[in-house]
């Protein structure tokens, strides 16, 4: 396989770096351990994750973490063993409260924004409407691109069933937004006998009396509320598109090397490059590093035979031949992966032991990620 110089070589020069990759392959974790090395060597880090397992903050040794950037005390780092010369910055998004700050950011004045999240409609939209999460956390990547003074910024992501979505929500939003149907519904005149047959405005009557909801002024109000920011809205996708497609944001796809791990990368990957977005780099987590000068099992037993006695250099041996399996297994998926996908440099994490929680954990991956473990192994 080919190898690079680690992340540090693939990451050079880029402000932003969007970690992607389907559930469970250590993209959270290969997220912050990205944002603590670049702290340890000496940047203002931004690290913003959207993962709903909310395993970020346990992994930096907080608490909690919130929809604003929250220090991670240079102490704290320190008494584990981490030393930084930069800052470590991290929070984990809250796309309602992101969604209603970016109401608050394009409405034109203070009575347009209370207008709009006041309204019934948009705040069940502004939860439930597909893509907006999506769009809300790209929405906040833009937003600390340009407000805030981070050196990097760097992004975890829903895993790949969901990051796709994800990608794709500015173009989507755009298309809404650009829409001749809400546009129609916009217009000055006659918006409820557009918005409603007869029957329909029936119904309405009937629930408004049940219920005490005048749902039919509900949207309307709405759709009215809304017209003020159509603008805003689609210069903000337009800009967050753009983000993406920057020379300065560079896409790191992170997997294991087991069958549907690398299957679903390969999918995600051709994706992507049909959306107009390349691949920085690839990592490939928890392998089973053959060290290349492979011992013989037998070998090995006969060896040891003497020191640990038959059944226990025997165990040993099997052990060994159990590990070579695994190493040739994930060197041939590493490979598949690295032959389907045409070429993106691929850096080789081993296995570390056990799920990363804690600090000098996720240093330890950092070292390995930036450390050019990778290549030819055996």
């Amino acid at each position: 396989m080919s190898g690079t110089g680690g992340l540090g070589e693939l990451l050079g020069g880029r402000r932003i770096c969007i970690c992607v990759g389907a559930g469970g392959v250590g993209k959270t974790t290969t997220a912050a351990a990205i944002g603590l090395e670049l702290a340890r060597r000496g940047q203002k880090v931004g690290l913003v994750t959207i993962d709903p397992a909310r395993r970020l903050a346990g992994a930096l040794g907080l608490d909690e973490l919130g929809n604003e950037p929250r220090l991670v005390d240079p102490g704290r780092l320190s008494r584990r063993g981490v030393e930084c010369t930069g800052e470590l910055w991290a929070m984990m998004l809250d796309p309602k409260r992101t969604f209603d700050d970016l109401i608050g950011r394009l409405a034109p004045d203070e009575r347009s924004r209370d207008e709009v999240l006041g309204n019934r409609i948009y705040r069940e939209l502004s939860s439930a409407v597909a893509g907006s999460q999506e769009f809300t956390a790209i929405a906040k990547l833009y937003e600390l691109d340009r407000e805030a003074d981070y050196d990097a910024i760097v992004l975890d992501t829903p895993p790949s069933r969901n990051a796709l979505d994800f990608i794709q929500a500015p173009a989507h939003l755009t298309q809404f937004f650009e829409g001749r149907a809400l546009r129609a519904l916009l217009a000055p005149t006659s918006l409820a006998s557009r918005l409603v047959g007869r029957s329909t405005g029936v119904m309405f009557g009937v629930v408004g009396r049940l219920t005490g909801v005048d749902l039919l002024g509900e949207v309307g109000g709405f759709f009215r509320a809304l017209s003020g920011l159509l603008d805003g809205f689609a210069e903000r996708a337009d800009g967050v598109a753009g983000l993406l497609r920057d020379p300065g944001t560079g896409v790191i796809l992170v997997s294991t090397a087991e069958r549907r791990p690398v299957d679903e990368s390969i999918a995600f990957a051709r994706e992507l490059d049909r959306a107009g977005m390349r691949l920085t780099g690839v990592v490939v987590n928890r392998m089973h590093l053959d060290p290349g000068d492979r011992a013989d099992p037998e070998t090995v037993r006969g060896e040891l035979a003497v020191r640990l006695g038959e059944r226990l250099a025997g165990r040993v041996a099997e052990n060994l031949r159990d590990f070579q399996v695994l190493a040739g297994r994930d060197r041939a998926e590493a490979e598949r992966l690295e032959r389907e996908l045409g070429g993106p440099p691929m850096v080789l994490v081993p296995g570390l032991g056990g799920e990363i929680r804690e600090i000098a954990g996720l240093a330890q991956v950092g070292s390995c990620l930036f450390g050019a473990v990778s290549g030819d192994h055996g």
